[in-house]
Parts: structure tokens; C-alpha cells; sequence
């Protein structure tokens, strides 16, 4: 799956501080879905684990177009996805997983890699 993002995808998306972690998830993913720019470039994408949306990610020139509400309602629909884990000092991710209808049922202090980054963990209601 890596090899269809060139290395400097994820810098030009800004992802640059995730840049392991996503490489690390894109391998562990069990779907991987792309949206393409009407260019034939990469618009944005999803990883699924099980009904967990591991990750979504947009090109900063698509964002707010719908691209990322139409990815997660085809994930919804197609690949079941019922939970989300979100960071909590992003109010504007916050925010669209609960008007897509995700609820946070839990919350930790820190990441899963024990960083002082607080998680929402959303399940869809």
C-alpha cells in the first residue's frame, strides 16, 4: 500500500509530525480507500480496521468540498464503521464526527503512545 504515496505526500499534506505513525497504520489498515481528484490525483483518504476508522486524511486544497463526509458515509455504509478515536484539541474534527452522528463514550488523557494528547474515543449513534 505504501507504495502509492510517494514520500512526499504525507509532507505536502502537512503530516509531517504523524509521518511514522500513518506509514505504521497504512500497513496494519484492512482498507485503504482513496478519493481522487478529478485530475487523477489523490483527494483524500481512509484506513478501516474492523468497524474502526483508523484514519482520514485530506489534501488541504480539497477540504471542505465533502470529500471527508462522503468518505466516512461510504465507509458507514460499505465497511460498517461505527467508532472513531479523535484528538481532543481538535475541536474541528470534533465537531464533524458529531455532526455525522458519532457520540464520544469514553475519553483518556493521553494518546495510546502515552503522550499528554487527550482522546475521544466516538462510537455512531
Amino acid at each position: 500500500m505504501l507504495e502509492k504515496f510517494p514520500e512526499g505526500f504525507l509532507i505536502i499534506w502537512n503530516v509531517s509530525s504523524d509521518k511514522e505513525y500513518v506509514r505504521q497504520a497504512l500497513k496494519e489498515v484492512e482498507y485503504l480507500i482513496l478519493a481522487e481528484e478529478e485530475s487523477g490525483g489523490i483527494a483524500g483518504f481512509m484506513g478501516i480496521q474492523k468497524e474502526r476508522l483508523e484514519m482520514l486524511f485530506l489534501s488541504p486544497k480539497e477540504r471542505g468540498k465533502g470529500i471527508g463526509r462522503q468518505l466516512i458515509q461510504y465507509g458507514i455504509r460499505k465497511y460498517g464503521i461505527r467508532e472513531v478515536t479523535v484528538n481532543e484539541q481538535n475541536p474541528q474534527a470534533v465537531g464533524f464526527y458529531e455532526h455525522l452522528g458519532f457520540r464520544t463514550y469514553k475519553r483518556t488523557d493521553q494518546d495510546e503512545e502515552g503522550n499528554p494528547y487527550p482522546l475521544l474515543y466516538m462510537k455512531l449513534e
